[in-house]
C-alpha cells in the first residue's frame, strides 16, 4: 500500500482523544476537554428547529444565508465600532477552524512563513505546514506567560506572509494587552504581512479586561482577517458555524478555498446564529461573568488542595503548576496518574508546544462544566492528595 501524505502522517491522534479515551475507560471526570456541557441557550435552539421545519434545507449561499452575515457586521459594529460591509467583508464557514483552513489555503505559498505563538491550538501547525508554509514560533512561558518582545521580532522576517494570534489565547488563558498587540501590528506592517486572527473566545474575557482585536488597530483594517465562532459565543460547540471578517480583497481570496472545502453551512443553524448574535447585551457580558464564576470556583478548589494555578484572563481553560503538590514526573505522567488513580483527566500543557525548552510542569484543566462537576473533581484530587 502506497504511503499517506507524509506531513499529516507524522501526527499522531491529538492529545484531546487520548485522554478522552483514557478518561471513558477508566470512568473518570473529563476535564481535558474544551467544551461546556450544557445544551446552550434555549431561544436559539428553539431558532434552529423552527428554521428546520419552516426555511429551505437546501444549498444556501456560499457566502452564508444573509440573515447571518448581516448580523455578523452588526456584531462588528457594536462591539468593535468597525464598519463592515456585511455583501462584500463577511463570510460563513463550517466552524473556526474550517475558517482557519481556509485562510492557511488561500494565502500561503510554499516556503512562506507564519508567526505563531505557543503554547497553540493544536490544528494550527499541521494545517500550516500542509499548506506548504513555515511556522516560525514565539513561545510564551507560564506561569505569566509574557510575550518576549525579543523573540517576537526574531520570528519576522520578508518571508513572513502573515502572524497567527488567538486572543485570548487558548491553552494559556493569555488576552494580550493593547501594548502587545501594538507591537504585533507595527511588526505586520513593518514586514507587509497580514495578520489571521482567531477570536473564538472574544466574549469570554475576566476582570474586566477588554477584549481589543486587532483589526481595529491602525493600519490593521486591510490586513486582518478576523474569525468568530458560534460554537464558543453560544456554548454549542458541535453546531461548527464559524465567521470571518476582512476586507474584500482578502475576504475573496479566501472564499475560493473555502467553495473547495465545506462549501456552506447548514441554513438552519446559520439563522439561529443570527438570531443569537442580536441577543442584548446581558447575555454577551453574563456568559463571560458566568465562566469567570467558574473559573473561580475551580481556582479556589485546587488551590485548597495545595495547587498554584497560573493566571487566567480568558477562555475556558486555567493551568496549574504540579510541582506545587511535590509531584516530580512530567505532565504527561501526572496527568496519566491522576486519570488512573485520582478519577480526573486534564491535559498536559507541553502538548500545546512544538519547540525545544517548553515547561513540563503545568496541566489544563477546562471549566466550563456544571459546579457540580467542579466540586466532584476537586474532591477527588483532594482526595488523591491527602493519600500520596
Amino acid at each position: 500500500m502506497k504511503d499517506g501524505n507524509a506531513i499529516l502522517a507524522e501526527y499522531g491522534v491529538t492529545v484531546f482523544e487520548v485522554m478522552s479515551r483514557l478518561a471513558m475507560e477508566h470512568g473518570s471526570i473529563n476535564l481535558g476537554q474544551g467544551f461546556p456541557d450544557d445544551n446552550g441557550p434555549a431561544d436559539v435552539r428553539a431558532v434552529a428547529a423552527a428554521a428546520l421545519e419552516d426555511q429551505p434545507n437546501q444549498y444556501p449561499p456560499m457566502m452564508g444565508v444573509p440573515d447571518l452575515r448581516q448580523a455578523v457586521a452588526a456584531h462588528a459594529r457594536r462591539f468593535y465600532d468597525l464598519e463592515v460591509d456585511w455583501q462584500t467583508e463577511t463570510m460563513v464557514t463550517s466552524g473556526a477552524t474550517e475558517s482557519l483552513a481556509a485562510c492557511f489555503l488561500a494565502l500561503i505559498e510554499p516556503g512562506d512563513e507564519v508567526v505563531c505563538f505557543e503554547p497553540l491550538y493544536d490544528c494550527y501547525l499541521p494545517m500550516i505546514r500542509r499548506a506548504g508554509g513555515i511556522p516560525k514560533l514565539v513561545r510564551l512561558d507560564p506561569p505569566d506567560w509574557t510575550l518576549p518582545e525579543d523573540r517576537l521580532r526574531a520570528a519576522f522576517s520578508d518571508r513572513t506572509k502573515f502572524v497567527l494570534l488567538n486572543k485570548p489565547l487558548n491553552p494559556a488563558a493569555k488576552a494580550f494587552r493593547r501594548a502587545e498587540l501594538q507591537t504585533i501590528a507595527d511588526l505586520v506592517v513593518q514586514h507587509d504581512a497580514y495578520a489571521v486572527c482567531d477570536e473564538v473566545y472574544e466574549h469570554i474575557v475576566f476582570d474586566g479586561l477588554p477584549h481589543v482585536s486587532l483589526i481595529t488597530l491602525p493600519g490593521m483594517r486591510d490586513r486582518c482577517i478576523k474569525i468568530g465562532s458560534a460554537g464558543k459565543t453560544f456554548s454549542l460547540t458541535g453546531w461548527k458555524v464559524g465567521y470571518m471578517t476582512a476586507c474584500p480583497a482578502l475576504l475573496q481570496r479566501v472564499a475560493k478555498a473555502h467553495q473547495f472545502l465545506t462549501f456552506t453551512t447548514a441554513p438552519n443553524l446559520q439563522r439561529a446564529v443570527a438570531f443569537g448574535l442580536t441577543k442584548d447585551d446581558g447575555y454577551f457580558s453574563g456568559l463571560g461573568a458566568g465562566m469567570q464564576t467558574k473559573r473561580d470556583r475551580l481556582r479556589d478548589g485546587l488551590d485548597s488542595i495545595g495547587f498554584a494555578a497560573a493566571p487566567c484572563q480568558g477562555t475556558y481553560f486555567l493551568n496549574a503548576d504540579i510541582r506545587s503538590l511535590g509531584f516530580e514526573g512530567s505532565d504527561v505522567e501526572f496527568c496519566q496518574e491522576i486519570t488512573l488513580n485520582a478519577g480526573v483527566t486534564t491535559l498536559p500543557v507541553s502538548a500545546f508546544y512544538a519547540s525545544d525548552g517548553a515547561r513540563t510542569n503545568f496541566v489544563r484543566f477546562c471549566f466550563s462544566k456544571q459546579d457540580a462537576i467542579l466540586d466532584g473533581a476537586v474532591e477527588k484530587l483532594g482526595a488523591w492528595v491527602r493519600g500520596r
